[in-house]
């Protein structure tokens, strides 16, 4: 255990993904904050997750005869998740609503308290019903519960905190209970603002407008998220409409991104925005241990061959996919994977667009492409683009498949069976992109634009290959015939020859895939940076807390043990 000294952190998210069994994530996000509870746990930091008890999910989606994806919200049993026996209590449209605290410790993660109001007798169960799910109003009543009930959560488990961090701006409310309970203690305004912001940190996730929520202030009082605040003060801080990123940015003494590439988009996108904290590049990692096959980690740390394990994660995606599918696909020929949330900036039809190019790959079997992801229940134009992959999976019976109900258990099947995991974003809207990491731990080689993390990681030809980003005119469509082009070219003529001709030279590349990745975009180096560059410089007392460099690393030339 290395606690001592260290200092002691409360991590607020919406959302956490650490098993299937528990689906109170969305996406990435939560998968990413899951993967940072396990970290923590894995090195004995002092930390605590605050999140939501979600009881019907976020979705769960499937594909309709129409080829539609259609919403499904099953009641969830969730009497494995341990009652503290205590209760938080906030002011929701001026009434009180009683939160019972839960506890998941169960995964191998630090110690996880989440707020549910959905148990009998309760009146305001709508709050914890769905993640993402309702309009403005249980949006905001969700982030108070979120924020607020959180600071509260951890006054009463009597809790010491040095550090809070705010992973996205669904939790900035918890910025403004800090600053409540300064001024109850009598500090102005302005000076229980500043207090606040030297115990505050924030993780920006998204140069998406809409990942970047916007509240009217008329909603924000009518609902009680001011506590004691006014409409001037609450102006300050989040502008008019309040805007949670803006909001979160003024509360916070560090801000980070969440890779380099992200850090200049973030930087340039908030530049407008007065008296923030500076925002740092921090790269995000993935647990090593959820998602690598031990297989492919004992092959790559004993240095025998990776192609026997590989071969057996493929069969286990394959008959994964015939079961739920019923498409043969050949073991043998190459499978291209691609698994995203469904939405138009990633793309996913691009290798599509031409289908002259694509068609006699797909005809002959020479390509397999899997699909899978989820579209928010009320996106439409994201369902389309299911629907169109769904199209495609019709049209080419087993070369083309798309797997519906997207989540922790499919991930790991196709980053841990894929051949090649394909990532064509609109530059420079990818802030990370954390599925191409944990392909890249399993040797599956990375076919990627340039963003997020991918400006870190693979190199083309060695560990990887990337499509040229010399784009002229940074348009959409400038973007969308130049990344078209390049897709083609290095798919038909780097990745699919090298597929089938030179099995040692893939095979090497694969090695080299691991060997990049497995600990630079791990979660143990991810939660260290955090440590070093965001927690402790925040510490008043920094004569009393251990140096950074006290939490142990990997010696050069050691293999990592995270076994």
């Amino acid at each position: 255990m290395y606690t001592s000294g260290l200092p002691r952190v409360a991590y607020f998210c919406m959302e956490y993904g650490l098993s299937s069994r528990l689906p109170i994530y969305a996406g990435g996000l939560g998968v990413l904050a899951g993967d940072y509870m396990k970290a923590a746990h894995e090195l004995g930091l002092p930390m605590v997750g605050i999140g939501i008890l979600w009881r019907h999910d976020y979705t769960e989606q499937f594909i309709g005869e129409d080829g539609w994806p259609y919403d499904i919200y099953p009641n969830f049993d969730y009497d494995f998740v341990k009652d503290t026996g205590l209760t938080v209590q906030v002011t929701i449209e001026g009434r009180e609503v009683e939160c019972k605290i839960r506890l998941v410790d169960q995964y191998d993660n630090a110690p996880l308290y989440l707020l549910d109001t959905n148990y009998p007798g309760s009146e305001y169960g709508w709050i914890t019903g769905r993640l993402y799910g309702g309009g403005t109003h249980e949006r905001i009543a969700q982030e108070i519960l979120l924020g607020i009930g959180g600071v509260r959560i951890l006054r009463a488990l009597n809790i010491d905190v040095d550090v809070y961090h705010f992973n996205e701006g669904h939790a900035v409310l918890a910025g403004i209970e800090l600053i409540r309970e300064k001024m109850d203690q009598g500090m102005s305004f302005d000076e229980a603002w500043q207090a606040t912001r030297r115990q505050v940190v924030f993780t920006t996730h998204t140069p998406v407008e809409a990942g970047n929520e916007k509240h009217s202030h008329l909603e924000l009082q009518k609902l009680s998220a001011y506590t004691s605040l006014n409409y001037e003060q609450m102006s300050r801080l989040g502008g008019d409409p309040f805007n949670m990123t803006e909001a979160a940015l003024r509360l916070c003494t560090l801000a980070n991104a969440v890779s380099n590439l992200h850090g200049h988009t973030a930087r340039s996108m908030w530049r407008h925005v007065a008296d923030t904290g500076p925002i740092i590049s921090i790269t995000n990692g993935v647990h090593v241990r959820t998602w690598q096959s031990e297989e492919i980690h004992n092959s790559f740390i004993q240095g025998k061959d990776l192609w026997k394990p590989h071969m057996k994660c493929k069969q286990e995606l394959i008959n994964y996919a015939r079961t739920h599918t019923d498409a043969t696909l050949n073991p043998d020929a190459l499978i291209v994977g691609f698994a995203r949330r469904a939405a138009g900036y990633k793309r996913s039809d691009l290798i599509f667009r031409n289908s002259e190019a694509i068609d006699p790959f797909l005809r002959q079997g020479k390509i397999q492409l899997i699909f899978s992801g989820k579209a928010h229940p009320n996106d439409e134009y994201g369902k389309q683009i299911i629907r169109d992959l769904v199209i495609m999976d019709r049209k080419y019976k087993d070369s083309v498949v798309f797997l519906e109900n997207y989540n922790m258990e499919i991930a790991r099947l196709m980053v841990q069976g894929c051949d090649v995991w394909l990532n064509n974003p609109l530059r420079p809207l990818e802030a990370s992109g954390t599925s191409g990491m944990k392909a890249a731990m399993n040797g599956v080689l990375n076919l990627s634009v340039v963003d997020g993390w991918v400006g870190e990681g693979p190199q083309h030809g060695i560990s990887g290959w990337l499509l040229d980003c010399n784009v002229k005119e940074p348009t959409p469509k400038g973007q969308d015939e130049h990344d078209l082009q390049a897709l083609y070219n290095v798919l038909f003529n780097e990745v699919v020859p090298t597929f089938y001709e030179d099995r040692d030279r893939w095979v090497d590349m694969m090695r080299a895939s691991i060997d990049m990745s497995h600990y630079k975009f791990s979660s143990l180096r991810m939660i260290r940076e955090y440590y070093e560059l965001l927690y402790h410089p925040v510490i008043e007392q920094k004569d009393e807390i251990t140096a950074p460099w006290m939490i142990p690393r990997r010696p050069v030339g050691e293999q990592p043990r995270y076994r």
